[in-house]
């Protein structure tokens, strides 16, 4: 090798021929006028990075080597040990006061009397002594309380000082990383985009800080995604991945754990635990297993030794809230959120509490179809570990990843499309669901992210990890369902004073700087068909705008409907820029207020659709019900109640292939009669009867006869000769071949361009008119409406007159009717001519 060095350096000094040193003088002119090229960096960049990733495998091998060659996790085990002073710990141990020091007290002595005196002093300084050790082996409560969680790390300062250390060094070195990253600026990046990718790096980094920093952490990072109002988009959609990338503890722990919980080995209780995890949480892991009866179930193992990990963190925050409380001179304690925090956080420690949980969730909504909830395996289930059914389902993260991919994917265009309607169909249930939960039950989910929601093959939504459930009282129920009325209406004085209710504003709030403030941050909403045309994140970035300037309490249950809907909202927005949130939940809220008859409902409804004089409003009136004309689950409340129409419901709900979710659209005000018509008689139709008891009869003259009403005259008109058809049929036809033309008469028999009856273009069902008019208490309303009206002769003789124009009406149409059915029933067998006839009601 020295040698081919040595010739190679002597070719290199020997002297150039003319014509090769005329060619080295151009090929020197030309590099003068080139510009100076730098070396290739990318190339080098990519050899120093696979020379990292060899050197990580190779230390990686060796850690996982030394590990199982020296015991590291053992011994590292035994050292926690020691450290947490675990092994003085004595379950059994009492609960002692803490002794007070001896104070020395010296009087004129001498002798004898001096020494036994200090021997006195001595046995007092053992038994303090003896009495503190005492302490150090009483072990962590399982019950979050804050005096007994600072007795047990006052002895242990060694091991908060190292968490603090820890946590200060991870988020220095995170604050680190994100200035490096601003330091070199790239030619031609604009400002904006500049701020969006910086914006992102930040959410990265915070994202893997919190991974390294333990459970607790990941807890908060969770609950901070579900917040973009606050920590804007980039950060939340990087924190919403601490849902999915939880790493696994290893298998022999859960399997270990599962043996210790049950007191058997696995195998005694299940024929079939997976490898791997389905799922990891923050505080454990889903398995999914088989039982020896063969039910394919979900096991939940916690992770080791997390009751210590989460108190400790809890202890420090509290910590850290007191000292802020003392710089910022606060008069309300901060150290309270960090207790309500402990208490919940310990609370989803403890799966027994879980099972009951789910339990009392499945209860209570086993009314509602389309909710899910799994069954739980008491016998298999104790304090750290949850055996539940196995849901079968596709998750929203899935679904938007399938509904959302590029042409280019592996997914078919079918495919896309049908995952966006199980997508949107998903959104629709679940904003539906957290009405439920809201407004009827009371009972909520209090984790509703998108890893804890199921989309069922059957079309049920199913729900997971009840950990913690919120409970709400029913005077808040009611103040959340007038708040939403209120704010779909543009009412912001009546929506404070139900944010008051809710004990949302804090007593001694000036009540008009809020409204104002209310209607100057929302008073550019837009409205189309009479609900906002508004995301409903943007009226979330308001409230809670006001709510920081305000100083406003935000309740557990109305912080998790906010969180709830605006999710959903996000949800639907990726699969469908137009969906509208308050469309989608609005329709609930009407039929509530229709059919609920309550004192506080019917008082929501009165002060929204009456004026102070007793008058309809009638816009209002209008949208209400043609929302309810629209809004599935009132027409199947309402629809007759046998197996024919259950089944045929059925059907029609399988063979739907588009889920709608906007209930607001163009409603024929053919159905908006029907529904009328069908509540009024029903017994979900008290409300509408005792609103129309209440209202002012001569609103209800004046509004009939005037040219707005046009077409419901029709429609009465068209009532009308229904039952004088019916009446005829039933009276010539006894011993007559009109006895099997039928006698049901059906609302609207009209016809459109097309020679469609109108029968046929609503599938709101069958009307009887005749038991409707001989029913009682339409005839009390009735009478109640013209006694009202009474007192207005002129008004009266133009509804008279109305009367007699559709009673004449009526009656031409009728006997039209009657002929043409004659004809068909008399003359069809023996005539020549098509059996058809096209019949225009006029």
């Amino acid at each position: 090798m020295a040698a081919m060095a040595m010739a190679a350096s002597s070719s290199f000094c020997q002297p150039l021929p003319a014509a090769t040193s005329g060619q080295a003088r151009k090929l020197t002119l030309l590099n003068r006028r080139r510009p100076l090229v730098l070396a290739n960096w990318g190339h080098f960049a990519d050899v120093v990075r696979k020379d990292v990733e060899f050197i990580k495998g190779g230390l990686g091998k060796g850690i996982r080597w030394a590990n199982d060659a020296f015991r590291i996790p053992q011994v590292s085990k035994s050292v926690d040990d020691v450290l947490w002073l675990r092994n003085i710990e004595d379950p059994q141990a009492v609960n002692l006061p803490t002794p007070s020091r001896p104070q020395p007290s010296y009087p004129e002595l001498s002798g004898v009397d001096l020494f036994m005196a200090d021997l006195k002093a001595l046995e007092a300084y053992a038994v303090y002594y003896y009495s503190l050790s005492k302490i150090w082996t009483k072990p962590l409560p399982e019950v979050y309380d804050p005096e007994s969680v600072a007795e047990y790390f006052g002895c242990r300062p060694h091991i908060v000082g190292l968490r603090l250390l820890e946590v200060f060094s991870s988020f220095a070195s995170a604050a680190i990383r994100i200035r490096m990253s601003r330091v070199q600026k790239f030619p031609g990046t604009s400002l904006h985009e500049d701020s969006d990718e910086s914006k992102s790096n930040f959410g990265l980094v915070l994202k893997e800080t919190l991974l390294n920093l333990g459970p607790t952490f990941i807890k908060v990072g969770q609950s901070l995604s579900t917040r973009p109002d606050i920590i804007g988009s980039e950060i939340s959609k990087a924190l919403s991945e601490l849902h999915d990338q939880i790493p696994p503890f290893p298998r022999t722990i859960a399997m270990k754990i599962i043996q210790e919980e049950l007191g058997s080995p696995v195998e005694s209780f299940f024929s079939y635990i997976s490898e791997d995890p389905v799922a990891a949480a923050s505080f454990g892991q889903v398995y999914r297993g088989r039982t020896l009866d063969g039910i394919s179930v979900a096991v939940k193992v916690q992770r080791p030794n997390m009751l210590h990990v989460v108190v400790r963190d809890v202890y420090i925050l509290r910590l850290g809230l007191g000292f802020l409380q003392k710089i910022a001179k606060r008069k309300n304690d901060l150290r309270l959120y960090a207790d309500e925090l402990g208490k919940g956080l310990l609370g989803e420690l403890d799966y027994n509490l879980e099972a009951r949980n789910a339990t009392e969730f499945m209860e209570t909504h086993s009314r509602f179809p389309f909710i899910h909830v799994p069954k739980v395996f008491r016998h298999l289930s104790r304090k750290r570990v949850l055996t539940m059914e196995w849901i079968s389902g596709d998750s929203p993260t899935e679904l938007l990843t399938i509904s959302s991919g590029k042409p280019s994917s592996t997914y078919s265009e079918r495919q896309k499309v049908d995952a966006r309607r199980r997508l949107l169909d998903l959104v629709n249930k679940g904003v539906e669901a957290t009405l439920v939960q809201l407004l009827d039950t009371g009972l909520l989910h209090a984790d509703p992210h998108p890893g804890n929601l199921r989309y069922i093959p059957s079309g049920q939504i199913g729900f997971l990890d009840f950990g913690l459930l919120c409970r709400m009282e029913e005077k808040h129920q009611v103040a959340m369902l007038a708040s939403i009325v209120h704010l779909v209406n543009g009412e912001w004085a009546s929506l404070v004073e139900a944010l008051a209710e809710m004990d949302v504003v804090r007593p001694g709030t000036n009540m008009r700087r809020v409204t104002l403030d209310l209607e100057y941050a929302l008073g550019e909403v837009e409205f189309k068909a009479g609900i906002p045309d508004v995301k409903f994140s943007k009226v979330l970035g308001k409230i809670w705008s006001l709510a920081l300037k305000y100083h406003f309490r935000m309740p557990p249950y109305y912080t998790l409907m906010l969180r709830s809907l605006a999710s959903f909202e996000g949800l639907a927005l990726a699969a469908d820029k137009d969906f509208k949130t308050f469309e989608a939940a609005f329709p609930y809220v009407v039929q509530k207020l229709l059919t609920e008859n309550s004192v506080a409902n019917r008082k929501i409804l009165h002060s929204v659709i009456l004026n102070k004089k007793k008058e309809f409003q009638w816009q209002r009136v209008v949208l209400f019900l043609r929302i309810g004309a629209r809004r599935k689950g009132l027409q199947q409340m309402l629809a007759p109640h046998n197996e024919a129409a259950i089944e045929l419901s059925a059907v029609k709900a399988n063979n739907q292939a588009a889920i709608e979710y906007s209930t607001v659209k163009a409603n024929s005000d053919l159905e908006l009669v029907n529904l009328i018509t069908r509540l009024l008689v029903s017994k979900e139709g008290a409300v509408l009867r005792r609103l129309i008891m209440t209202v002012n009869g001569a609103s209800l003259i004046q509004a009939m006869v005037s040219k707005e009403a046009k077409f419901f005259r029709q429609q009465l008109c068209t009532i009308v000769a229904d039952i004088i058809h019916q009446w005829a049929l039933k009276t010539l036809g006894q011993g007559s071949q009109a006895t099997g033309l039928g006698t049901t008469v059906r609302m609207g028999i009209l016809s459109d361009k097309k020679g469609r009856s109108s029968s046929q273009l609503t599938t709101t069902g069958q009307i009887d008119y005749i038991s409707f008019l001989n029913d009682r208490r339409m005839r009390l309303l009735f009478s109640k409406v013209l006694k009202s009206a009474s007192t207005k002769p002129i008004l009266m003789l133009k509804f008279f007159w109305t009367s007699f124009v559709i009673f004449v009406t009526a009656s031409a149409v009728a006997c039209h009717r009657i002929v043409v059915s004659l004809s068909e029933a008399y003359l069809g067998p023996i005539s020549l001519s098509p059996k058809q006839y096209a019949v225009t009601v006029g």
